[in-house]
């Protein structure tokens, strides 16, 4: 609640919306409390706009690069604020789904500005290289088309650049290239309400990291944003919910390698697969220091990866089988990108309000894996050409 109400206040006076991007974590709870602070969704899945409609959110972005039909005339029928398109090939689909349901679909283009965000190059959005969003170049022509459809309706313009971007500067220069895009459209009279700016607003992993707060992205570009008299959209997920939840998991084994030590976990890659995926490590201590002298250790999951490792040779307090460890700033991309990678079980959730505590996600069950199954015996042993 806290950083959804800073990331508003940046703005001031500036018109704007917050759209929560669910993909972070799309707990109904969590997504009925953006609700209530009066925030929208950005979504990009019909599982997830249709988790945000049931959790009550009035405002929802529908973003992509692989919108199905069955997606999108679910989401014309529901409702929305637009579609973040990304291709020609998509705006025709949507034109012709609109057509049949006789709606008129509001869009907004995505444009790829070809901004390198300085991130990990798996969470780069913004580079022409990538599959995301269309070239800057080809923004008029498709606007213009949009204008000469009866089913489509232009109505923002949009960029993300990727996630866990520590510098303004980024930001700034995608933003300087949307704008010149919104001048020469209206030229043209083609007026657009929105300027999407996306999200990607890093976070401190690290004790004492210092990184710029939602006040020094907005400050940066509120120069710009005052000229434009638009409604300015941001789309933040991990800023908002990445430093309000941890990941609690159990020391199983201390095991003294060949080369070095580990503190082996009930928790996995499965459970939170960031580390493994990008190599990034969050701050990991006991949730009750033993004391003594700090060993350094490599802890480690139980799946059968090597990539199954939260730290590499950090400093922690040896805890003893049984001690519980804690994981930082996991609150986002956590359960959302879990599996049941090894057949192993996904975790519960638990919200955390002051002295109250809330079981938000049930713990699945073993009877969870093979619910939606359908084995059958075969007769006889598959054949086999060899």
């Amino acid at each position: 609640v806290r950083h959804f109400k800073v990331a508003e206040h940046a703005f001031g006076e500036i018109p704007h919306a917050v759209f929560y991007s669910a993909k972070a974590n799309s707990n109904l709870t969590l997504l009925n409390v953006i609700a209530r602070l009066g925030g929208g969704c950005d979504v990009v899945s019909l599982g997830e706009y249709l988790s945000a409609k049931k959790a009550g959110v009035k405002r929802i972005i529908f973003s992509g690069v692989g919108k199905r039909a069955e997606e999108i005339e679910k989401a014309l029928r529901g409702g929305l604020d637009f579609f973040g398109v990304e291709s020609k090939s998509e705006l025709e689909l949507i034109a012709q789904i609109a057509a049949g349901l006789g709606k008129v679909a509001p869009i907004s283009l995505r444009i790829n500005p070809d901004v390198d965000p300085r991130t990990h190059p798996y969470i780069a959005t913004g580079l022409k290289s990538e599959k995301f969003g269309i070239p800057a170049a080809k923004a008029t022509a498709l606007y213009k088309y949009i204008s000469q459809s009866k089913h489509l309706k232009a109505v923002g313009i949009s960029m993300h650049l990727g996630s866990q971007i520590q510098s303004v500067k980024p930001f700034v220069e995608g933003l300087s290239r949307l704008i010149k895009i919104v001048g020469r459209l209206a030229e043209q009279k083609i007026v657009l309400q929105h300027i999407d700016i996306g999200g990607g607003w890093a976070v401190p992993f690290a004790r004492g990291q210092k990184l710029p707060g939602p006040s020094d992205y907005v400050r940066a570009l509120i120069p710009q944003m005052r000229a434009m008299h638009r409604e300015f959209i941001i789309e933040p997920g991990r800023s908002l919910i990445g430093n309000a939840g941890v990941l609690v998991s159990k020391v199983v084994y201390i095991k003294s390698g060949q080369a070095k030590k580990f503190v082996i976990i009930d928790a996995g890659m499965n459970d939170f697969i960031r580390t493994a995926l990008y190599g990034k490590f969050h701050r990991l201590e006991p949730v009750r220091d033993r004391g003594g002298r700090p060993v350094r250790v490599d802890v480690v999951g139980p799946v059968c990866e090597s990539s199954d490792a939260f730290g590499r040779k950090i400093l922690l307090s040896m805890p003893n089988p049984g001690d519980y460890l804690c994981l930082r700033t996991a609150g986002a991309y956590g359960y959302s990108m879990a599996s049941n990678y090894n057949s192993r079980l996904r975790p519960a959730e638990v919200l955390v309000d002051g002295s109250k505590e809330y079981l938000i996600r049930q713990r699945e069950e073993y009877g969870d894996l093979w619910k939606r199954q359908k084995p059958i015996k075969l007769e006889r042993a598959p054949r086999i050409r060899i």
